[in-house]
């Protein structure tokens, strides 16, 4: 009977895939409610688990694959791949609202170019700082201070290594639990309590999950600005962070 089930798992790799994933959110997401009140959304604590599980399935199979080289979650490989993984990042970025982004004025455009600018600046000069000298290393680890999605479409886009997109991921994965964290503590400071404020804090942020869990922590009804901004910063820091970063790093180390 197992060996059944397990022929019938292993031979719908992508089905079982959806599943796993699916129940880990599950969780994740009783974890963020009961354990943590809200304040660590549960994309974060999925995102940290999927982690774990991969680095612990590379262990098991002494492979560099993750879970994927387990033949029972051998879809992993195919649903955490560029393909599906770039076509949801488009899809997401399609949805945004442009003539909404507008009401934000000027404030929300100049959000939206530093709150780019800034942490892959500041991500670059780190990673240059701990010894990463080339341009595709460097741009890699700044767009992942931007977010944990900018930085692997940047690094699997300009031919990074698997280590430093998952590096990207990680520095990504530490901004957005920090932005949620950090999020309800300085709300009232910063006079984030109306709806354009929401727009132009999703534009600085840029990390969706992050800004999404601050925000709902702080305010519900402003979520949604929030989010919208945010996930604007993704699309576009996918594409300015394998052409225009890019080009001015490697003009920049040559």
């Amino acid at each position: 009977m197992l060996e059944r089930i397990h022929h019938v798992f292993a031979g719908n790799g992508l089905i079982t895939a959806f599943a796993v994933v699916g129940l880990l959110m599950l969780v994740c997401n009783f974890i963020s409610k009961y354990l943590t009140a809200g304040r660590v959304h549960g994309s974060a604590i999925a995102i940290a688990a999927g982690l774990l599980l991969s680095y612990f399935g590379g262990i098991y199979t002494g492979g560099k694959h993750g879970l994927a080289d387990i033949a029972l979650f051998s879809g992993m490989g195919l649903m955490g791949g560029s393909m599906l993984r770039d076509f949801a990042i488009v899809a997401t970025a399609f949805g945004v609202d442009v003539n909404e982004l507008r009401k934000a004025g000027a404030n929300g455009v100049i959000a939206l170019f530093l709150g780019l600018v800034v942490p892959f600046t500041l991500g670059g000069m780190m990673a240059y700082a701990f010894g990463y000298t080339d341009p595709v290393a460097v741009t890699t680890i700044g767009a992942g201070a931007a977010t944990y999605i900018v930085g692997p479409v940047t690094g699997s886009a300009i031919g990074a290594g698997s280590d430093l997109i998952a590096l990207s991921i990680a520095i990504g994965l530490v901004k957005s639990i920090s932005v949620m964290i950090i999020t309800p503590a300085v709300a009232r400071l910063i006079s984030l309590n109306n709806p354009s404020a929401a727009l132009v804090f999703g534009g600085m942020m840029g990390t969706t999950s992050g800004v999404a869990g601050g925000l709902a922590a702080t305010d519900a009804r402003l979520v949604p600005y929030g989010a919208m901004t945010a996930t604007f910063y993704t699309g576009f820091g996918c594409l300015l962070g394998p052409s225009v970063f890019y080009l001015v790093v490697r003009a920049l180390l040559g």
